[in-house]
């Protein structure tokens, strides 16, 4: 699981600054001043969570911590980047407003990821 979520950290590490240098230099005479704050928020949150799955990934190294919670805590966090940002992005760039209704999917699933990594904590030998 290390290689598969530094890769997925990697990509989506990329993908965070490509997203942030689009919004600056592409999209900020096309979009709203609201909008282009919401594609802000997207890139920060993807890009927090790309450090958090690097961390998952790094302690998937540490014989001492019990994998199964990384190991969701890891799939968590890729799933709350792909939900929370991937919507809000979307919401940006369409303004379908129940967009926004999917996005605290993504933000339960940043939660589940931190907790994961709390009882993960409680493990170690």
């Amino acid at each position: 699981m290390t290689k598969i979520f530094l890769a997925i950290a990697g990509f989506l590490g990329a993908l965070s600054v490509a997203s942030g240098a689009f919004a600056t230099h592409a999209l900020k005479d096309s979009l709203t001043v609201k909008a282009l704050a919401i594609w802000e928020t997207a890139t920060k949150y993807q890009m927090y969570h790309v450090l958090a799955l690097m961390l998952v990934a790094l302690l998937l190294t540490r014989t001492e911590i019990p994998v199964s919670s990384l190991v969701i805590a890891g799939w968590a966090f890729i799933i709350g980047i792909v939900i929370f940002s991937g919507s809000l992005y979307a919401l940006s760039l369409s303004n379908i407003k129940w967009l926004g209704a999917i996005t605290p999917l993504g933000g339960l699933a940043f939660i589940v990821g931190w907790l994961s990594i709390a009882i993960a904590a409680w493990g170690i030998k």
